[in-house]
């Protein structure tokens, strides 16, 4: 799991390190950091992270080591200048929020690592009045909304700073494509899973850095227990291994599901899943052929189009 400025700041202050997390929390106009964005800053003034690309980091600095005197946390609102934006490669300026607050609960950020440790959907709100903090769960409407959506922001005035468990791409065949389209997720802040029993395509030295299995895809795919923050992609052209993979995938709560071949393969593959028992509904979350049409002929440019699919479904809900 990718470490977030929140398990930074514990991990600063386990190691008695007096600690300052920075966030944003609301911005207008072309504002270099979007809402929850965060940067942690200890008493010497080491910082990790950013709140604004560069045009406010000094000042947040500053701040916080008057929040460590003090020990209660501060709300404060930064204009960045045109020339300010420009050097920091924007065409023009905003204005940015940006919560300041001591880490002194760490039994509250133990319980937030613990939670985003068990994959569960959790939020940290903050009461915009007085500055308390509690995790909350989905159980609440606003906090299952922003979740739903994946974006940090106010709602009647508490900050819900988003911690979803991370984006998952599974990809079943161990293709040129596969190369590309994992390293391109991984830059995307994806866990990416191949699948593949053939040995010799599922090779180490063919896929560093990523996890592979060797199970048959349906098998796999039950360990892996697919849900709604996972994408599965299917490359073999292999109806062996490409239909066990897509009737389990279509049935589970992924909200991507892909699969390569052109119009012809894919009308003759929705025969087969048809006929294994797959309702049309199901069969309607099929995106095939997969990717958007780009005219991609490489792998690589096949690879950039199904990452512009999975991320328009993903953000926009639909292609």
């Amino acid at each position: 799991m990718t470490q977030t400025m929140t398990d930074l700041a514990l991990t600063w202050a386990q190691a008695g390190r007096s600690v300052v997390v920075a966030t944003v929390i609301e911005t207008w106009g072309s504002a270099p950091r979007g809402a929850g964005s965060q940067m942690v800053v200890d008493g010497a003034g080491a910082m990790m992270g950013s709140v604004s690309g560069g045009c406010v980091e000094g000042a947040v600095v500053l701040e916080a080591g008057e929040v460590l005197q003090t020990g209660k946390g501060c709300l404060l609102t930064y204009g960045v200048s045109d020339a300010d934006a420009f050097a920091v490669g924007l065409a023009c300026g905003g204005t940015i929020r940006i919560l300041l607050q001591p880490v002194l609960d760490l039994r509250l950020l133990t319980d937030l690592q613990m939670r985003q440790a068990a994959l569960q959907p959790v939020a940290l709100v903050t009461d915009l009045s007085d500055l308390s903090m509690r995790l909350v769960g989905p159980e609440d409407a606003q906090v299952a909304a922003r979740l739903a959506s994946d974006q940090s922001g106010i709602d009647d005035g508490r900050f819900i700073a988003v911690y979803n468990p991370p984006l998952r791409l599974i990809v079943v065949g161990a293709v040129h494509i596969a190369q590309a389209l994992m390293t391109m997720a991984q830059l995307c802040d994806y866990a990416t899973v191949l699948i593949d029993p053939r040995t010799a395509f599922g090779a180490e030295a063919r896929f560093p850095g990523h996890d592979i299995m060797t199970d048959w895809p349906d098998a796999a795919l039950t360990h892996l227990q697919p849900d709604a923050r996972t994408a599965i992609v299917t490359l073999t052209h292999d109806p062996k291994l490409d239909d066990p993979a897509l009737i389990s995938a279509l049935r589970s709560p992924a909200f991507y599901v892909g699969c390569l071949g052109s119009r012809r393969t894919h009308a003759k593959r929705l025969e087969r899943l048809t006929a294994a028992g797959l309702t049309a509904p199901e069969l309607q979350r099929l995106h095939a052929p997969v990717g958007l049409h780009i005219g991609a002929r490489t792998p690589a440019e096949i690879a950039l189009s199904v990452v512009a699919q999975v991320t328009a479904v993903l953000r926009l809900g639909r292609v």
